[in-house]
This record gives structure tokens, C-alpha cells and sequence, in this order.
């Protein structure tokens, strides 16, 4: 698939879930993080590793871990405007807080 299909295809899902999500946030924000994106990157790799199953599975693992940190992000933004944080500090937290479980799980994945 040439690159140029890969980056227009990527921009209509998330130019799609800003849209819906100026209207409806909570359905924008479930469009963002619902399987749309990994079934879009499966089908990517599955076609140009010749079906792979070995990087689709290591594909599917990391996408299953990193979810679950996603969550952690997700969370820690949610507390930080609820306690009124700008954006900036909102970002900068939950970035952190992500980047810690990125770095632990990959400490316990070696």
C-alpha cells in the first residue's frame, strides 16, 4: 500500500472523530481509541510482512499493553481536569505518568 493511502487514510479517522467529537465528545473520544485504528494498522502489516503471523502477534502484544497504559493516560488527564489543570500541565502529567509504565513495561518485557 503506497504511503501516501497510509497517511490520507489515517487523517480521515482522526479528522472523523474531531468532527464527531465537536459534537458529541464522549463518542469522538470512543471512535479515537476503538479498534478502527489497530484493525487499519493490522491489515497494513499483515499485507506488507506477507502474513506474518510472528509480527502480528508481537504487533497484537503491544498494542494489548499499551492500551492498558493508554488507560493510564486517559485517567490521569480526566483527574487533572476535574481539578481545574490547564491543558499544558494536564499533558505534561499525563504524559509522565504514561512514559513511567512505558518504561517499567519494558523493564519487565526484556
Amino acid at each position: 500500500m503506497p504511503f501516501y493511502v497510509k497517511i490520507l487514510l489515517s487523517m480521515v479517522v482522526l479528522v472523523f472523530a474531531s468532527q464527531i467529537g465537536r459534537y458529541f465528545p464522549s463518542f469522538g473520544g470512543l471512535i479515537a481509541t476503538m479498534p478502527l485504528t489497530g484493525t487499519i494498522v493490522m491489515v497494513i502489516l499483515y499485507t506488507e510482512s506477507a502474513g506474518d503471523l510472528q509480527q502480528m502477534d508481537g504487533y497484537t502484544s503491544g498494542t494489548l499493553w499499551g492500551s492498558i497504559l493508554s488507560i493510564l493516560f486517559f485517567m490521569t488527564a480526566r483527574l487533572c481536569f476535574r481539578k481545574g489543570l490547564s491543558l499544558s500541565i494536564t499533558l505534561v502529567i499525563s504524559f509522565g505518568i504514561w512514559l513511567t509504565g512505558v518504561v517499567i513495561n519494558q523493564m519487565f518485557l526484556k
